[in-house]
């Protein structure tokens, strides 16, 4: 695993939530706090950030994640531009590295990278200028460290610090899921009490992963007296793998009803890390109903991609 921190052991990057000790993830947690804004009121800025040029590289289709770094840099006092470059395409070759170096030449502090081919971000990190940071917004099938980060700032809002204490329960194409990854994490760094994978046979994850997960191919049985239920989306194409002919089907057998949230512990929360696949995944009237906090989630996304900016972005080791 890739080094994530400077000599001083402050965090340089967040490529994963991997090797994160609890107290960082505490204290990421804490900070982000204070910047939640609730609907309606005025977002918390501050100049945290000023001088400094932040590069958005994103290979993959997003809105969430890409618009809430953009809104997280701009927040802190950052100049921040989202720039076409296909890192993917470059296959780790030099010409992508040339990419790199050219816009650190044009002073970039720090690179926020989604893309589709395991270790692009990695590889980045570990060739970029000392004074330069890198962050992952979604890496794969691998990793998604704000999304982690998000998903259990909104679990303590509504649930308190104290994780374990409670019953985590993922549902849907978790083999698949880097949502999921981060997920398992964050919450394993937390301490919580359960956590409960929910998955037909063909998307649970592959032996070996996951290792605290209690592993349930039922939902019915999987969700009883859960505290938390994260519902994860389905692409089309993996409903092969999942040996289930259509979204009908699968919604009949694994998708969040009323009657299968009536299983849970009456004060459940439901997530979702968007986009949903209503009447795959989640009905609608689950998805916007009083136990639903997937809008919290969102609004919770900038928070925390400010308190990460802030945290890595903020130190530089010396002038350049």
């Amino acid at each position: 695993m890739m080094e994530q921190r400077r000599s001083d052991g402050s965090l340089r990057h967040l490529i994963t939530l991997e090797g994160l000790s609890r107290a960082e993830i505490t204290a990421l947690l804490e900070h982000s706090q204070r910047y939640v804004c609730a609907p309606g009121a005025m977002p918390p800025t501050n100049r945290a950030l000023a001088g400094k040029t932040i590069g958005n590289l994103f290979t993959e289709p997003s809105t969430r994640t890409r618009v809430s770094f953009e809104l997280a840099g701009r927040r802190l006092g950052a100049e921040v531009l989202n720039l076409e470059v296909q890192l993917s395409s470059r296959a780790k070759g030099e010409s992508m590295l040339d990419t790199i170096h050219t816009l650190e030449s044009l002073h970039f502090d720090a690179f926020v990278i989604r893309d589709s081919e395991p270790g692009v971000v990695a590889h980045v990190a570990a060739h970029v200028a000392p004074h330069v940071s890198v962050l992952s917004a979604g890496e794969a099938h691998l990793s998604h460290p704000t999304q982690g980060l998000l998903d259990a700032l909104t679990v303590q809002q509504y649930k308190g610090p104290d994780f374990a204490k409670l019953c985590v329960a993922i549902v849907g194409d978790i083999r698949h899921s880097r949502v999921a990854r981060s997920a398992y994490e964050v919450f394993s760094a937390l301490g919580v009490g359960e956590l409960r994978l929910i998955a037909p046979a063909g998307l649970m994850p592959a032996p070996g992963e996951f290792p605290a997960g209690r592993r349930h191919h039922s939902p019915e049985q999987g969700l009883r007296d859960a505290d938390v239920i994260m519902m994860l989306r389905l692409q089309k194409e993996r409903m092969a793998a999942a040996e289930i002919p259509d979204g009908a089907e699968y919604f009949a057998r694994f998708g969040l009803t009323r009657p299968r949230l009536r299983l849970a512990r009456p004060d459940a929360i439901v997530m979702h890390p968007q986009p949903m696949n209503r009447g795959i995944e989640i009905a609608s009237d689950v998805a916007d109903g009083p136990q639903s906090v997937i809008r919290d989630q969102v609004r919770n996304g900038v928070a925390v991609r400010m308190a990460v900016l802030e945290a890595v972005a903020r130190a530089r080791p010396g002038p350049r």
